[in-house]
């Protein structure tokens, strides 16, 4: 497989730092460019074949990974005119007879640590023709957004101009680095400005050819002063690296009712749920730690036929929108929609079963272990109910039990969690994300 990385943008929004003297891609991580732990990094996945899009100040770049042979690369230019532009994707004409195999394109001013080998082989599953790695993210209010169904087709792209009032949306962004198919490239017939976006996804989303790789994996645009600064503390921090999903993941997992939001029986409708205080800082807190953050939550009102899966989405939908609101956000939820007792008005017969996903068995654990390679040893289980600790108990997991929503009154399991918090805000701060220096 090949790559190819657009780096010919001017970079106006972080030219407070780099000046005329230097491309944004060139801005230095731990002292090499930004541009160069790409690279690494596709060469970690076995990619060793890239072409580099140049144009502002493209000297500087092809000056200093000239063909790539030091890096153990083969690296060829497409130098654009800087006074014929091309936008973020009119350069791939000159590719339209080159590329006869699916390739990475990735955005230059990305910081990434991917399992590409990974995000392939979902690519190749869904048979795509565009694959994008998505994510959730601290800003989903003000981000173009990607609209997908259940099984991960792209739908629609979501502007950040469109009303936002509503709780009509999933936090899920387009992180930068995508797998194009050669077909992507019959769109662009002439040699003139493209967008990648407009002009290549847009069209493939309305033909059903587009897919969303959901990733935890760190992929982060810092293209700003701030987002470079951030990038920088986290790769101090070894966040990147260990977030690459070659690597064994740790996870805070999360009950949802009475642990997330207030506890008000039955959640059956998204005018109901409400955050408990703190916990969007708490899951701030976990999305800035080498933490994964992932919701597993039992709701039998769909098999007793209270709540419909529309209405159920609808209502994350709306924790979503309100823990982004605040800057934090969850890597993926798992509920389980089944309940095993019959006799309910309007139940669905065909969820009425005594299931493995239902707490406080491990199924949906084990799931989320599969899809993001999770050190359950290094992992812990924080909710309201001794359902949550009997489950983690059950998985061989360290618990915490919070004294918000049912505070382990529920006494349905004879359990002894590992510790006990007042909040999840408390949980996180006392035994999960420590200071320095505290045992």
């Amino acid at each position: 497989m090949k790559a190819v990385i657009q780096a010919g943008g001017k970079g106006t929004r972080i030219s407070s730092i780099t000046g005329n003297t230097i491309p944004k891609p060139m801005l230095e991580i731990s002292g090499y460019p930004v541009l160069y732990h790409q690279i690494m990094n596709l060469k970690k996945s076995g990619i060793t074949d890239i072409i580099i899009i140049i144009c502002h100040l493209g000297n500087v770049i092809k000056d200093y990974f000239k063909d790539g042979s030091d890096l153990g690369v083969n690296i060829s230019y497409i130098e654009e005119d800087a006074n014929f532009p091309l936008g973020t994707a009119g350069s791939l004409y000159y590719l339209k007879d080159k590329m006869s195999e699916d390739f990475i394109f990735l955005l230059a001013d990305v910081f990434i640590d991917i399992d590409f080998e990974k995000m392939f082989k979902f690519h190749q599953t869904k048979k795509a023709d565009i694959t994008l790695l998505t994510h959730p993210n601290n800003h989903p209010y003000d981000s173009d957004l990607v609209i997908a169904d259940s099984d991960d087709k792209v739908l629609n792209f979501d502007s950040k101009n469109n009303d936002r009032s509503s709780y009509n949306y999933h936090n899920l962004v387009n992180a930068g680095v995508m797998i194009f198919s050669p077909n992507t490239l019959n769109y662009i017939n002439e040699l003139k400005k493209y967008n990648y976006e407009n002009d290549i996804i847009i069209p493939l989303i309305k033909e059903g050819k587009v897919y969303s790789y959901k990733s935890s994996e760190y992929a982060k645009d810092m293209g700003t002063p701030e987002r470079y600064e951030n990038v920088q503390k986290d790769y101090s921090n070894n966040i990147p690296q260990k977030r690459n999903l070659k690597n064994k993941q740790k996870c805070i997992f999360l009950d949802r009712d009475g642990t997330i939001n207030k506890y008000v029986g039955f959640l059956r409708n998204e005018k109901d749920l409400t955050l408990i205080d703190g916990v969007s800082s708490a899951i701030e807190i976990i999305n800035n730690s080498e933490y994964l953050c992932i919701v597993i939550t039992n709701q039998p009102v769909i098999a007793r036929g209270e709540v419909t899966t529309e209405q159920l989405e609808n209502i994350h939908m709306k924790m979503e929108k309100l823990l982004g609101n605040n800057g934090a956000y969850i890597n993926a939820l798992y509920y389980c929609p089944h309940h095993p007792d019959k006799g309910y008005d309007g139940e669905i017969p065909e969820l009425k079963f005594d299931c493995d996903c239902r707490k406080p068995k491990i199924g949906l654990l084990k799931q989320a272990i599969k899809d993001f390679n999770i050190d359950i040893e290094k992992s812990i289980v924080i909710g309201d109910s001794t359902l949550d600790i009997k489950m983690a108990e059950n998985a061989g997991m360290k618990s915490i039990l919070v004294k918000t929503g049912l505070a382990g009154l529920d006494n349905k399991y004879d359990v002894k969690p590992t510790y006990i918090a007042d909040d999840l805000l408390d949980a996180v701060k006392k035994y999960v994300i420590k200071k320095k220096g505290n045992k």
